[in-house]
């Protein structure tokens, strides 16, 4: 029997069959918890992690007590922007995993682009 898929894992299969990561554009794939928003940068080509960032690391944890989570949100996307540069990785591919292109995705993804990020 077929099980049933909710309504962001159809989404996400649709934009991963588009998707892919490469290596002069790998992928910003970016996972939103009820607390916290997670981003990371893979290549598929090679199946490796480039950078990662979320409201848990440190360098964004102890910022997070006065901000809401769409700030927090920003703040991730200028981290994980910012690590990218610093491994010379300029050009990206968004995948929004799924989720709507609104609130959090859209204010990380703003904040990643105004850091230098190019997707």
């Amino acid at each position: 029997m077929a099980k049933k898929l909710t309504g962001r894992a159809r989404r996400k299969l649709r934009i991963r069959n588009t998707i892919e990561g490469s290596t002069d554009r790998p992928r910003l794939s970016v996972f939103r918890s009820a607390k916290h928003i997670y981003a990371q940068v893979v290549d598929d080509s090679t199946g490796k992690t480039l950078a990662a960032a979320s409201t848990l690391s440190r360098d964004v944890k102890g910022t997070l007590a006065e901000c809401n989570k769409t700030d927090a949100a920003k703040r991730v996307g200028a981290l994980v922007a910012k690590i990218c540069l610093d491994r010379s990785v300029k050009k990206v591919v968004f995948d929004r995993n799924g989720y709507l292109y609104h609130g959090r995705i859209k204010a990380l993804a703003d904040a990643a682009r105004e850091a230098g990020l190019d997707f």
